[in-house]
This record gives structure tokens, sequence and C-alpha cells, in this order.
């Protein structure tokens, strides 16, 4: 069972940066996508940004993309969000998934996705 812990969240003013982690344990991420998503408060998740597992294929939602740059080292079975230009509505929980097989492409659905972390709260005050 593949354990996944964000952190790297925080209180930021808009325009600031943040560089959010999730680290895997119980298992290898090495060989899976893996993604990000988050939720506002009174919103549904949404989809942010995924990665294939070697890095080559990557996905962002139109509403990050050019600020947000997602990238993982399988060495150290982390991945990563690196966050730029934040917004007041970035502000969200951020959680990082899973999909469950090697083969198992790039996806912004989330219920594609079966491990799921516990999620790093980011607040972009104005």
């Amino acid at each position: 069972q593949v354990h996944l812990v964000e952190s790297g969240g925080g209180l930021v003013q808009a325009g600031d940066s943040l560089r959010l982690s999730c680290a895997a344990s119980g298992g290898t991420m090495s060989n899976n996508t893996m993604g990000w998503f988050r939720q506002a408060p009174g919103k549904e998740r949404e989809f942010v940004s995924t990665i294939s597992w070697n890095g080559v294929y990557r996905l962002y939602a139109d509403s990050v993309k050019g600020r947000f740059t997602i990238g993982r080292d399988n060495s150290q079975n982390t991945l990563y969000l690196r966050m730029n230009s934040l917004e007041p509505d970035d502000t969200a929980v951020y959680y990082c998934a899973m999909r469950r097989s090697r083969g198992d492409g790039i996806s912004s659905k989330s219920s594609e996705y079966v491990y799921w972390g516990q999620g790093t709260q980011v607040t972009v005050s104005s």
C-alpha cells in the first residue's frame, strides 16, 4: 500500500512562489503516472497537473499553465509542484495522487487515480 504525504504549503502573498512536495512510502512511484489536484472551499476537486512515470509527458490545467511546473525525482520517490506568480484563486488544499499501473498514462481525471495524499493547504492573500 503506497502512502503519499504532501508538504510545502503555506500562506503567501499574491505574486509569491511555493514548491510543493509529495513523498511516497510503502512502495515506489517511479513506474507510475502522478498528478496534482486541488480543492477550494465549496468547490469540487479539480485537476492541476500530471506527469508520466519518466517525466516525458506533462499536462497542465489552463488556469496554471505557464505558472506551475510539475516535476519528479524517482530516485527520491518524490513528486514536486513549483508554483510561481500565485494568485488568490490558487487558494486550495493541494493533493498528490498516483495511478495504479505503469501502463496508465497521464490523465486529468481524478477518478483514474487510486492513491491519494492527505493534502497541504495553500493560501494566497491579495
